[in-house]
């Protein structure tokens, strides 16, 4: 077959056929990156692929953009955006394919219709802030926010086109002197200092969009760039004709100060009316074409009688309709878009199982240990101080002891009263939170409680009833801690691996037993230490047992790939294998008797995995951004199922009573049924009300047979009975 030609604007007259293993059947589009195609995956699912124009394909730094904005769409794929399925940045003509949605983009609706209604411009208002504040909780500033980068699909706008988006806690930066973002929809702060552009700047391009959507122009309109820029960073923004009710959000949104602008979450409380209205909700039909249409609503280039198109497309011209019936058809429509934004709303997270496997063996199904008296859920603040992430991170104490052990932000370590959150007592820090090990939350060891406040260069022992510091230690501000039932353990400056005893504080042995670089982790019991190290090739891991009383070399296993550790349990060390792009490919179990290895590979990759591996180390549950929750047995080398739960970012998992507990960015406590991989309940978000909310990590929740505890953004520390998440 002929190499498929362009029919739209483009610097290419020819486009490839494939993209990886995609057909591609035509042209949606195509911009500065490059061209963007309808097609189908093995199954049928509609896909819209994004093939990077020849020449930049050999620009280095194109390609590491590229790279950007596929991580960066997987990090936030989700509801509110076009999930990414598949990609290949090192391919010869990089590519990205994601769900294929159908409807215009704002910029088309209104070039053909004309602005909006005021109730739609609301409506979208919610929707377009509700998806800034999925995006900005995945740790993602946009940065491009415009019309045509907003989708109008049946459910609710989607935002798409993550080019120049940036991690707002990575250091990538933009080449100096490049103008970054599209200047109508610029923030002052883009073109004044664009090293500190940060979510707010979404939130003006948003107040920009909404203008545009009301009006049909912009708030800062000039067919000139420069003098565009100028009015955004001095000038007061054009509001003619935007809703009497809607200028002073919009002003606010488009304040020269980011300070001054609203959130996200102010937002959607301002426009919650709009989400939430009163018309009758009409629902979507569905017909044989695989895409729907709103009744009375003609997709573009479809027909009114509901006769859609063979190849729907993202950017299609359409015989402009007659002007009686537009707004009425747009109010149907949008109807439907609020009406869907309540079942989201009302509904939260969403659960969708993929590929169930073999069952055999899976722990009990819907099996929850319950405690004779019924437990009462509690909540109690914990962080001091206010904005910003506040949350806690928490452990039980093993034994009789039965204590709640956590730090927050302000608090060194508090100990609280498990049955009924009372605090017990409570050290405040100097700086931020204690932590200790890379979960963040301390530990009981040597029968004392273990703390490392981030950045204060030292380990800390409490005393568990009075929370007194019984020894300190000084170690790396950045070190890697590794603590078992006696002993604590951390790679000091230069290289040498220390070890401390955890009752006392003292040196038990120094040496060289493992790379520098080596990630350790602690067998229950210890038993052993692991130390795992990565070549300088990243073709191979050596991992080493070492016994944590003398620091001798018990054994050593080199294994292919570059691995870093999960956990030890049953008798087995389990890894998670990465490729070139740190996306995790495989399970990899290594017995720790026989040393045979068993390496499960994984049907798709999963991006920023976390992962905890099940008491007998049978099974491994692994967490990626974007929602996915798989489960591996290990043993047998077969991933069971796959769960897309629908929050973007969450803690590594737990697993207790036979269920998979994570929470989500939001403060949300989710249950997963382990052996069906099915999402059986949740408790309500609990978000901090400062401006900047995101957490770098998140705490894991704490499972003790029937009771589940959990923390969140708002900074409080919660307990919850297991059986009421399944109601």
């Amino acid at each position: 077959m002929p190499p498929l030609r362009s029919t739209g604007p483009g610097p290419e007259a020819e486009h490839p056929e494939y993209a990886g293993q995609y057909l591609l059947e035509s042209t949606l589009g195509s911009g500065g990156m490059g061209v963007v195609h309808l097609a189908a995956s093995a199954s049928g699912l509609r896909l819209a692929v994004k093939v990077v124009h020849a020449q930049h394909a050999k620009d280095p730094e194109f390609r590491a953009r590229f790279r950007q904005e596929v991580s960066a769409a997987r990090r936030v794929s989700g509801a509110f955006t076009a999930s990414v399925v598949d990609a290949d940045p090192t391919a010869e003509r990089p590519w990205m394919a994601t769900l294929y949605i159908p409807g215009p983009t704002l910029a088309e609706e209104v070039k053909r219709n004309g602005p909006l209604a005021p109730s739609q411009v609301r409506r979208l208002g919610a929707g377009l802030a509700e998806a800034l504040r999925d995006i900005h909780r995945a740790g993602v500033v946009h940065r491009d926010l415009k019309p045509s980068n907003v989708l109008l699909a049946a459910d609710g706008p989607k935002v798409i086109d993550f080019g120049i988006s940036r991690p707002y806690d990575s250091d990538l930066r933009t080449e100096t002197g490049k103008l970054i973002g599209t200047p109508p929809f610029m923030a002052p702060e883009q073109f004044q200092s664009p090293r500190e552009v940060g979510p707010a700047a979404d939130v003006f391009a948003m107040g920009a969009v909404l203008v545009h959507a009301a009006t049909g122009n912009g708030p800062f309109d000039s067919e000139s760039h420069y003098i565009v820029a100028y009015q955004v960073v001095h000038n007061e923004p054009d509001l003619t004709g935007v809703p009497d009710d809607l200028v002073p959000l919009l002003r606010s949104c488009l304040a020269k100060k980011p300070g001054d602008r609203p959130t996200p979450d102010e937002l959607m409380a301002e426009l919650r009316s709009a989400a939430y209205g009163t018309e009758a909700f009409i629902p979507t039909q569905r017909f044989r074409n695989p895409v729907e249409k709103v009744p009375g609503r003609p997709w573009p280039g479809g027909e009114e009688d509901g006769a859609a198109s063979d190849v729907p497309t993202h950017k299609r011209e359409a015989a402009e309709p007659s002007a009686a019936p537009r707004r009425a058809r747009r109010t149907l429509r949008w109807a439907a878009a609020g009406a869907a934004l309540v079942a989201v709303a009302v509904g939260g997270v969403v659960g969708v199982r993929m590929g169930a496997g073999d069952d055999d063996g899976a722990p009990p199904t819907g099996q929850v240990a319950r405690r004779a008296d019924a437990f009462t859920p509690w909540a109690v603040p914990l962080a001091a101080g206010g904005g910003g992430n506040r949350t806690p991170a928490c452990s039980l104490a093993p034994g009789t002891d039965q204590a709640l052990y956590c730090a927050a932000p302000g608090v060194t370590a508090a100990r609280l009263d498990p049955a009924n959150g009372h605090v017990v007592w409570s050290v405040r820090a100097k700086g931020a939170a204690g932590r200790v090990a890379d979960d963040g939350q301390p530990r009981v060891s040597g029968g004392l409680v273990l703390v490392a406040p981030p950045g204060a260069g030292r380990v800390e022992a409490l005393d568990p009833a009075t929370g007194a510091t019984r020894w300190s230690r000084p170690v790396p501000a950045h070190a890697a801690l590794a603590v078992d039932d006696t002993s604590v353990v951390f790679t000091a400056d230069g290289g040498e691996v220390r070890c401390l005893d955890s009752a006392t504080g003292k040196e038990r042995w120094r040496g060289r037993p493992a790379a520098a670089t080596a990630q350790w982790v602690a067998a229950p019991g210890g038993r052993a230490l692991y130390a795992v190290s990565v070549a300088e090739d990243a073709a191979t891991s050596l991992v080493t047992a070492v016994a944590p009383d003398t620091g001798r070399m018990l054994w050593t296993k080199r294994l292919a790939g570059s691995l870093g550790p999960v956990g030890v349990a049953g008798g087995a060390l389990a890894l998670l294998a990465a490729d070139a792009d740190s996306f995790t490919t495989a399970v990899v179990r290594l017995d720790t008797a026989t040393r045979a290895v068993r390496r499960t590979p994984l049907p798709a990759p999963v991006d920023q995995a976390q992962a905890t591996l099940a008491d007998d180390g049978s099974r491994v549950y692994v967490f990626g951004a974007g929602g996915s929750l798989l489960a591996v047995d290990a043993g047998r080398g077969a991933q069971l199922w796959r769960l897309e739960t629908g929050a973007a970012r969450a803690s590594r998992p737990v697993v207790g009573g036979g269920r998979v507990y994570v929470t989500a960015s939001d403060g949300r406590l989710l249950a997963v049924d382990a052996g069906r991989g099915v999402l059986v309940g949740q408790t309500a978000p609990r978000m901090a009300s400062g401006r900047d909310t995101f957490a770098a990590s998140l705490a894991s929740p704490v499972v003790v047979g029937a009771v589940v505890y959990g923390s969140a953004p708002d900074g409080a520390v919660f307990g919850v009975g297991a059986d009421s998440l399944g109601r």
